[in-house]
């Protein structure tokens, strides 16, 4: 019988960075779990823009890495001197901001990892726990959405976008959302955004600033959600209100040049922040309660995920392609092969 830490499982390896062609799908050790850790057999890993930093050396790794820094699967062993925070073996687990989830098996501290509930898949839980719980903190920490607030969301109709158009909405906000196609457009309504304004080769010439001041009376925006980056940067701060919040939660489109702290002054006051999930989890009271509210949120049908597609692991060169050429709608989940003399092995031991 193999045991943890022996043996080969399928993982997509990254050597050394680069493109999506730098993504190779081979046969890696199964990772062993160490004092306070678990291994997972990973029925899904989520793909989001952290893992194209990752792989593209935009934030280093040590080499070999396997990616992927949210999934979900099944306890199958623990650690010597782990406390299993009431967890055990054969329990259905999720976690976020870990590496390792392109793979087979991964190996994940026990304090990261989230009991998933009955009414919760592993496909579903793998799609939205790092989305979710970031738009979490975003709606009520980085910017607490209050009722009738206009708030723009940038990139409405991705996997966070869709997530944080109906937070806001569920707080009593007014979403306008920014999209590339009539199709996302479509996704953005649906989701709950009353506004939706185009970009891209369909956006016509007019500014997205001034098209947000018009949909607002000319006052512009309470806050705005960008986690596009550099390409947005400029008309987003240009779209809020005096004393508005520009919420700067990621750089799909590259990191934003250094900010002259008077721009602030000049737009009215306004606020800039930059956030992390990772600060916003940092001990694991606060992460069992934003991951309740994700799960609770959609068991009790308050969330949606309408937009979820799933990919072989092999696959997964594709899916960061298609997520970088913003080829996806929603959220896109790799599923390993089943492996199941390993997972027998697993669960005898």
């Amino acid at each position: 019988m193999a045991e943890a830490g022996q043996g080969v499982m399928d993982a997509v390896v990254l050597h050394e960075p680069g493109g999506p062609e730098q993504l190779r799908f081979e046969q890696f050790p199964v990772p062993t779990p160490g004092p306070g850790e678990a291994l997972v057999e990973v029925a899904a890993a989520g793909v989001n823009f952290v893992d194209l930093y990752l792989r593209s050396g935009r934030y280093p790794v040590p080499m070999p890495a396997v990616l992927g820094q949210e999934g979900a699967g099944v306890v199958r062993a623990f650690g010597p001197d782990t406390d299993p925070h009431g967890l055990r073996v054969g329990d259905r687990v999720a976690w976020a901001n870990v590496r390792g989830a392109y793979a087979q098996f991964a190996v994940v501290p026990a304090e990261r990892l989230v009991p998933v509930p009955d009414a919760i898949d592993d496909r579903t839980a793998a799609a939205v726990l790092l989305q979710g719980m970031t738009a979490h903190y975003l709606v009520h920490d980085s910017h607490p959405v209050r009722p009738g607030q206009n708030v723009l969301v940038q990139a409405a109709a991705g996997g966070l976008g869709l997530l944080l158009t109906q937070w806001v909405t569920l707080l009593g906000g007014r979403v306008i959302g920014t999209v590339s196609t009539a199709e996302k457009e479509q996704l953005a309504r649906k989701a709950g955004a009353a506004e939706v304004v185009r970009y891209g080769p369909d956006a016509g010439d007019v500014p997205l600033s001034e098209q947000v001041r018009a949909l607002t009376g000319g006052e512009g925006v309470a806050a705005v959600y960008d986690g596009v980056g550099a390409a947005t940067f400029a008309q987003s701060l240009a779209s809020l209100r005096p004393r508005g919040t520009l919420v700067l939660h990621g750089a799909a489109s590259g990191p934003v040049d250094p900010v002259d702290p008077a721009l602030l002054q000049a737009g009215g006051s306004l606020f800039l922040t930059r956030p992390d999930l990772t600060h916003h989890i940092r001990d694991r009271s606060e992460l069992l309660d934003r991951a309740r509210a994700v799960f609770d949120g959609l068991a009790r049908g308050m969330l949606r995920l309408d937009a979820v597609g799933d990919r072989p692991l092999h696959e997964a060169a594709q899916a960061h392609a298609d997520l970088a050429g913003r080829r996806v709608l929603g959220k896109v989940v790799l599923v390993p092969a089943a492996g199941s003399d390993r997972r027998q092995a697993f669960a005898s031991n």
